[in-house]
């Protein structure tokens, strides 16, 4: 009887919330669940939290990349697309709980004040950072604020402790990382995503780039994962003839649109001249609009790997409180009509997140042949008739293998371990001013230094003390990759942030197929000419 007492008395007050709120709809329902939780739960409902799981949950049952984030979270992933925020000019990494610099930004409030990269920042006006486990974004809080505030650091340069008063401006968020000759003729311009300023970045260096004798060029999309698709069809504005279709989007109930290209200027300032673009697997979303456009254009060859396949286009839909939902909308497609987006099961999430992984198993990330392409989806580029495929991603031209060789387990782990950033720290502590004088430049310093033995046996040390277990046979394995590494290092922290990029592409096999084909009569013969 007791029992059937409690059921009655639950039963009631359920009925009571039904009528109030009425349970006849889909969304009656959901409402009606809500408010049953929050008023019958047996321990206290953190109602926000509690709309934030069923918002999460309902994406997760529609597609991979609708998502939901909170308010802190939607103003991280936005900012470094948004342009500028303000603070002192710094990027930097979080090592065994210091804070590096790992780049002075040009003109900003650091480089002004004679900050340089390898510096440690140990308090930040007054209170102590170093060796608290801050988070990264504890970090950037304490170094970021309003224009024209005064921020106290005192920096760890070697052994010598230096004092610094900065007043926070106005700093861009560049997402070009490099643009430089990479022989008389080839330019280089390596984009990490594809932001608010992407294009106008873009712009200029290719203005730098010709006046230094670009007559062609090479653009750098590997691990770029997108961004704004208006910066991608900026971009192209530069690369195509104006009117030319970049991409089109389409959805149930989002009616097709199409996206023609027109420059920033007056001119495209680089739709003619040889043009080849890298992408890899983790190339997606604008990146794979960028090369799809320029491969069916027959623009550009493109040399790679297959790209990672996303083509479901996300409208941001804001909440009052500062969260976001991103909700799948329409689908991308190539001029030709091609559909970037990759297969996927609705609400298994974890056999998407495992795509790459599976690549790699199946052999298609060192093999070619390995790559299935989907032959009832075939196209044709729009000038010269190529074939290509859809069936998600893009295929490159031209295939490069990923050389994992060098990629030994105990590379991994001295690298997991900092012990390959700490050691290049020490070098430069102890020999910046060696290194300024004798390579003047970057490039010389590129051309002529080596990486010599007490480096080496430095990370040996390191990696002992760390509690890497040596081995010998992949060190030897290795050799060759940790030499790239601590010498890219070194340069970004005495030179610029681009010098690791000039010594990583001496022995990046996609960037080195990339300058050879330019400088072929192969060129001419991927492009259908």
């Amino acid at each position: 009887m007791r029992k059937l007492f409690i059921f009655l008395m639950a039963a009631t007050a359920a009925t009571m919330i039904f009528a109030q709120i009425g349970a006849d709809t889909p969304i009656g329902k959901l409402r009606y669940a809500e408010a049953a939780i929050n008023k019958l739960y047996v321990d206290t409902i953190d109602e926000d939290k509690l709309v934030e799981w069923a918002i999460i949950g309902m994406l997760k049952e529609l597609d991979p990349h609708s998502s939901y984030t909170n308010a802190e979270e939607t103003r991280e992933l936005n900012e470094p697309l948004e342009g500028n925020f303000s603070g002192i000019g710094i990027t930097y990494n979080l090592i065994n709980d210091t804070v590096y610099v790992s780049n002075v930004l040009g003109g900003g409030p650091a480089e002004k004040g004679g900050m340089l990269p390898g510096d440690r920042i140990i308090t930040v006006n007054d209170s102590s950072i170093a060796g608290q486990q801050f988070k990264t974004s504890a970090i950037s809080k304490r170094l970021r604020g309003p224009k024209g505030t005064e921020v106290k650091l005192e920096v760890l340069r070697g052994s010598d402790m230096i004092p610094f008063r900065l007043v926070r401006d106005d700093i861009p968020h560049y997402s070009i990382d490099a643009a430089y000759m990479a022989d008389p003729t080839t330019g280089y311009i390596s984009i990490s995503r594809f932001a608010e300023n992407t294009p106008a970045e873009f712009r200029e260096a290719l203005l730098k780039l010709r006046k230094k004798g670009m007559q062609n060029l090479i653009i750098d999309l590997c691990d770029n994962g997108g961004g704004y698709l208006g910066a991608s069809i900026d971009l192209l504005g530069e690369l195509l003839e104006p009117g030319s279709l970049g991409v089109f989007t389409e959805g149930l109930n989002s009616p097709r649109r199409n996206y023609p290209v027109s420059p920033l200027g007056a001119d495209p300032l680089f739709d003619s001249g040889r043009l080849v673009v890298l992408v890899n697997q983790y190339s997606a979303s604008a990146s794979e609009i960028t090369s799809g456009a320029l491969q069916e254009w027959d623009r550009a060859v493109i040399v790679g790997r297959r790209t990672f396949g996303k083509g479901l286009v996300q409208r941001p839909i804001p909440f009052p409180d500062g969260s976001m939902m991103r909700l799948t909308t329409s689908h991308y497609y190539t001029p030709t009509g091609r559909n970037i987006q990759k297969p996927y099961v609705k609400g298994d999430e974890d056999a998407y997140r495992e795509d790459i992984a599976n690549r790699f198993a199946h052999g298609e990330l060192m093999h070619a042949d390995s790559v299935k392409l989907d032959t009832t989806k075939v196209f044709h580029t729009l000038r010269n008739g190529r074939t290509v495929y859809g069936g998600g991603g893009i295929m490159p031209d031209h295939f490069v293998p990923l050389d994992t060789l060098e990629n030994t387990k105990y590379l991994r782990s001295i690298s997991a371990k900092m012990v390959i950033n700490n050691a290049a720290i020490e070098y430069v502590d102890a020999h910046r001013k060696e290194l300024k004088k004798l390579y003047k430049t970057d490039d010389l310093y590129v051309q002529n230094f080596t990486v010599p033995q007490s480096l080496l046996d430095r990370v040996k040390a390191l990696g002992d003390a760390a509690g890497v277990e040596f081995n010998a046979e992949e060190w030897d394995r290795s050799l060759p990759r940790l030499k790239m590494l601590l010498k890219g290092l070194i340069g970004r922290n005495v030179y610029e942030s681009q010098t690791y990029d000039k010594v990583y592409n001496q022995t990046n096999p996609i960037f080195l197929e990339a300058l050879r084909i330019i400088n072929s009569d192969e060129y001419d013969r991927y492009l259908g000419d």
